[in-house]
C-alpha cells in the first residue's frame, strides 16, 4: 500500500470520527434537554450583558445630537438694541476667521419660539416683550474648538451692545465622556464575562467527564490517545458556547422588539426618529464564533484537568 493511500484511509478514518464525535455530542445534549437549556440560557444571559450594552452605546451614536452646533455661542444684546445695530454687529462678527455663521434672532421670533416650545400661552398676557436681540454663532469646526470658542466669547463680551454670551458645550462633552466610558465598560464586560462563559461550560463538562470516569480509564489503559478521550468532550463544549451565542442573539432580539416603540415615542417628543439598530449579520456571525469559541476554550480546561489527574494519579476525579 503506498504512502498515499495510507495517509487518505487515515484522513476518512479522521473524518468520519469527528463527524459522528460532533454529532453525537449534540444527540447527548438534546437527551438531556432540561439541564441543557438551563445551562445554555444561563451562557445567554452572560453573553447578552455585554452585547446589550454595546447595542445600546451604538443606538446613542446613532442619534442627532448636532455636534456641528456643540461650540454655539448665544450672544444676548442689551435691551433696546436698534435692528440695523444689530445687523452691523452679525456682520462685523461673520467676517471673523473663527465664526461660520451668524444668526440674528428678533425679540419677536425668540417669543414666538418660546411659546411653541413650551406651550405657555400666558406669555401673551406680557405687555412688553421681555426678550433682547440674540445672536446665535456657529465658530468654525476644527481641531482646538473650545479653546477657540473660549477666546471668541471673552473678545464678544468687550463690545458694546453685548450683555451676556452663554457657551453650553459642558453637557455634551460630559456625554462624550460617558459614552467613551460605556465602551471602556463594554470591554471590561466582555472580559468578565468571556471568563464567566469558559467556567460555566467547564463546570459542565466537568460534571459530564467525572459521569464517565470509568470509561474514559479504560479508554486509557487500552491506549487510547488524550485527543481520542478529549475529543467528544470538546464537541459538547463546542455546542453549549454555540448554543448559549443563539440564546443571546434571540434574547437581544426580544428586547429590542419589546423596546422599540417606547422609545420610538421617546424620541418622536423631542423630534428625532431613530429606530432601533440590532445585530448585523457580521456581528452575529463574531457572537456564535466567540460563544463557539469560549465553549472549546472551557470544554479544554475541564478535560485536561481531569486527564492529568489520570496520568498521575491513574484514578480519575483522585484528589
Amino acid at each position: 500500500m503506498s504512502l498515499l493511500s495510507k495517509l487518505a484511509r487515515r484522513w476518512r478514518a479522521a473524518v468520519r470520527r469527528h463527524s459522528y464525535s460532533f454529532f453525537s455530542s449534540l444527540g447527548a445534549l438534546m437527551s438531556h434537554r432540561v439541564g441543557t437549556l438551563m445551562t445554555v440560557l444561563v451562557l445567554g444571559i452572560a453573553m447578552l450583558l455585554p452585547l446589550g450594552l454595546h447595542l445600546t452605546l451604538v443606538n446613542l451614536d446613532r442619534m442627532d445630537l448636532r455636534e456641528e452646533q456643540w461650540g454655539a455661542l448665544s450672544v444676548f444684546l442689551t435691551p433696546g438694541a436698534q435692528e440695523p445695530q444689530v445687523i452691523e454687529l452679525a456682520t462685523e462678527i461673520e467676517s471673523l476667521d473663527a465664526v461660520s455663521g451668524v444668526e440674528a434672532v428678533s425679540p419677536e421670533q425668540g417669543l414666538a419660539e418660546f411659546r411653541e416650545t413650551s406651550g405657555f400661552g400666558a406669555v401673551d398676557l406680557l405687555g412688553d416683550n421681555p426678550l433682547p436681540w440674540v445672536l446665535s454663532i456657529t465658530p468654525t469646526p476644527g481641531e482646538g474648538l473650545e479653546q477657540r470658542v473660549g477666546a471668541l466669547s471673552e473678545a464678544l463680551l468687550g463690545r458694546g451692545l453685548v450683555e451676556r454670551v452663554d457657551y453650553d458645550r459642558k453637557w455634551l462633552q460630559r456625554l462624550g465622556h460617558m459614552l467613551d466610558l460605556g465602551h471602556a465598560a463594554v470591554t471590561v464586560l466582555v472580559l468578565l464575562f468571556g471568563v464567566a462563559v469558559v467556567v460555566v461550560v467547564a463546570n459542565t463538562i466537568r460534571l459530564d467527564v467525572a459521569a464517565r470516569a470509568e470509561e474514559i480509564e479504560v479508554l486509557s489503559l487500552v491506549g487510547a490517545w488524550p485527543a481520542f478521550i478529549r475529543q467528544p468532550f470538546l464537541y459538547s463544549g463546542f455546542w453549549y458556547g454555540l448554543l448559549g451565542g443563539v440564546m443571546a442573539m434571540v434574547l437581544v432580539n426580544l428586547g429590542l422588539e419589546y423596546l422599540d416603540r417606547p422609545l420610538a415615542r421617546l424620541l418622536a417628543s423631542y423630534g428625532h426618529e431613530a429606530p432601533l439598530v440590532g445585530l448585523g449579520l457580521g456581528q452575529t456571525l463574531g457572537l456564535l464564533l466567540a460563544g463557539a469559541v469560549l465553549g472549546l476554550a472551557g470544554a479544554w480546561v475541564a478535560v485536561q484537568r481531569h486527564l492529568r489527574q489520570l496520568r498521575v494519579g491513574g484514578t480519575l476525579g483522585k484528589r
